[in-house]
């Protein structure tokens, strides 16, 4: 068996790679990739990124966009979003865009992976998962990106707080609100915590 071949088996259809992942498997890593590249069993995804296509009935897919970050980034440690989950909280926006964010510890800026951008911000906090409250909060953050009517989304987002588990947006907002954020959740949330007194 070929050396080029052997190196091959170890690869896994679906998976992206970094040059650094296949040293392992090469000691002649820039010739084999040229090799790999050429007859198109690799396919360069960015700088120093290679995608192993999995076949399908219908041809090659493209690499999972979690599994281009996660390669990217070297971790987990990220949140991969876009504009498009707004639309599913039911504050009046309805507009679709092409945008991939990622929330991060490692990068900033824009990115183009396997012919997607991807906008990475560092962000010192974020969830593991997307969450109503986040959204929510994460929406008033970015408001100045959106193409809605601010003023009437702004209000919709009020009303729609105060149909929610306060505790949990207070939670939200405290861990990712910025200054706007906390300005239009704080009426909602001090009328919650307003004392009770029996009469």
């Amino acid at each position: 068996m070929s050396k080029l071949k052997a190196l091959v088996k170890h690869l896994r259809r679906g998976n992206v790679y970094r040059r650094a992942d296949l040293e392992q498997w090469s000691k002649a890593v820039d010739r084999h990739l040229g090799e790999l590249l050429e007859d198109g069993t690799l396919q360069k995804l960015s700088q120093g990124l290679y995608y192993y296509p999995k076949a399908t009935p219908f041809g090659y897919a493209p690499p999972d966009e979690k599994t281009l970050v996660r390669s990217f980034l070297k971790d987990d440690m990220f949140l991969l979003t876009s504009p498009n989950a707004y639309n599913s909280l039911g504050v009046g926006t309805t507009q679709l865009y092409n945008k991939r964010v990622v929330y991060n510890h490692k990068r900033h800026g824009e990115f183009e992976l396997g012919g997607r951008t991807f906008f990475f911000h560092i962000k010192p906090r974020f969830p593991k998962t997307l969450t109503t409250e986040f959204l929510l909060v994460d929406l008033v953050n970015n408001h100045e990106t959106l193409a809605e009517d601010l003023e009437d989304v702004l209000s919709k987002v009020q009303s729609k707080a105060a149909t929610m588990d306060l505790k949990k947006l207070q939670k939200a907002v405290k861990m990712y609100g910025g200054v706007k954020a906390k300005k239009v959740f704080r009426s909602v949330l001090n009328t919650s915590e307003q004392p009770q007194y029996a009469a």
